[in-house]
């Protein structure tokens, strides 16, 4: 009797890389955390990096670009209230979770999250596998991120303050000085440097994660030495885990089904749900470094978890979206040459007339002459 065959392994896991990553920095930092001369040091060095990612990121972004996608309007309009409205929303409606579901250290966390703009590179990434619009994707995304700049400090400001987060002037200037003067700069400087950046793209993204598990690790390590990671037990991260699963399912319906009442088409349909139901890490870290503090270890830990959790579900979808969207071109092509089919056959019994008559035409001919 044949045994039937072992299931194949996946080719690739179904984490992202990069969050083992941020786990292993995170463990990294529980183990060995940074104290005394070393804390001053890693603080000093997670400043610098995040004044590094902020200029590369305005350094990066084209304005001429940004300016062009201006044009399709309606639908950055909706990304951007996805992000910063309903998004917001959703947080202050969980409210009522704190404290019976999630502590308020964790509240403050999701927050936050709820805060942060948009991603950039996965959300144009899913929307080209699922056959959407690519360039409205990327739009999307750098508004997004050239918004939160902004925006997320001042909601920040506005929901966070009696929350833990610790949001006063100081963290404005804090921001502005860390945050916003870098990027300003990084547009400025854009036109002597832009063009060797962009040369250098890979390396420049390992600087990019460098800086970001560098800001993590200082922010864990000064959690770990506060003791920090004693107010959350496993029972309430596996509640996080639910209240994020909840979330992310809401955000995705929202902006699937709300951008076709919207009168969107497909394609543009896909990159309103990629780009407006996803947080971005990478900008969401540096700011939550700057507005937490020694708290920003546990005040990331939701966004950690929600970025994971969106690059799996976004994965499977964009799949199904490309699956969709393969089926409807193949039933397209099929109705077309079904009625292609009858013209095809008319034609050929038209010619198949004219040959005959001409035959006949022949025929007689050929008699007329004998």
């Amino acid at each position: 009797m044949r045994h039937p065959p072992l299931p194949k392994l996946p080719s690739r896991l179904p984490v992202d890389g990069y969050i083992l990553a941020l786990v292993g920095t995170v463990a990294l930092a529980a183990l060995l955390p940074a104290r005394g001369p070393a804390a001053t040091a890693a603080e000093g060095a997670s400043t610098g990096a995040v004044g590094l990612l902020f200029f590369l990121y305005g350094a990066r972004l084209s304005t001429r670009e940004a300016m062009d996608g201006m044009r399709h309007w309606r639908l950055h309009l909706t990304v951007l209230a996805c992000t910063f409205v309903v998004f917001p929303v959703l947080g202050l409606a969980a409210r009522g979770l704190v404290p019976q579901v999630l502590p308020p250290t964790l509240y403050t966390g999701l927050l936050f999250l709820c805060l942060v703009p948009s991603t950039v590179q996965s959300s144009i990434a899913f929307t080209s596998i699922a056959r959407g619009n690519v360039a409205a994707a990327i739009c999307a995304g750098s508004f997004s991120s050239l918004v939160g700049i902004v925006v997320t400090p001042l909601l920040a400001g506005l929901v966070l303050h009696g929350d833990g987060g610790g949001f006063s002037a100081g963290s404005l200037v804090s921001i502005v000085c860390r945050l916003l003067l870098p990027f300003l700069a990084g547009q400025l400087l854009r036109r002597w440097v832009g063009s060797r950046l962009i040369r250098h793209k890979k390396a420049l993204g390992y600087v990019d994660r460098g800086s970001i598990l560098l800001v993590v690790y200082a922010a864990f390590s000064a959690g770990m030495v506060q003791g920090i990671w004693h107010q959350v037990s496993a029972l309430r991260l596996l509640c996080l885990l639910g209240v994020e699963a909840v979330l992310l399912a809401v955000m995705l319906s929202a902006t699937w089904y709300g951008s076709k009442k919207l009168g969107f088409h497909r394609a543009d349909r896909i990159a309103i749900t990629f780009a407006g139901s996803k947080k971005s890490l990478a900008s969401g870290l540096p700011m939550a470094s700057v507005l937490f503090g020694a708290q920003a270890g546990l005040a990331a830990l939701p966004l950690m978890v929600f970025h994971q959790m969106q690059l799996m579900v976004c994965a499977v979808l964009a799949k199904r979206f490309a699956a969709s969207a393969a089926s409807a071109a193949s039933a397209a092509s099929a109705a077309s040459a079904a009625s292609a089919a009858p013209e095809a056959a008319l034609a050929g019994t038209t010619a198949g007339s004219v040959a005959v008559t001409a035959a006949a035409g022949d025929v007689v001919a050929g008699g007329a002459r004998r």
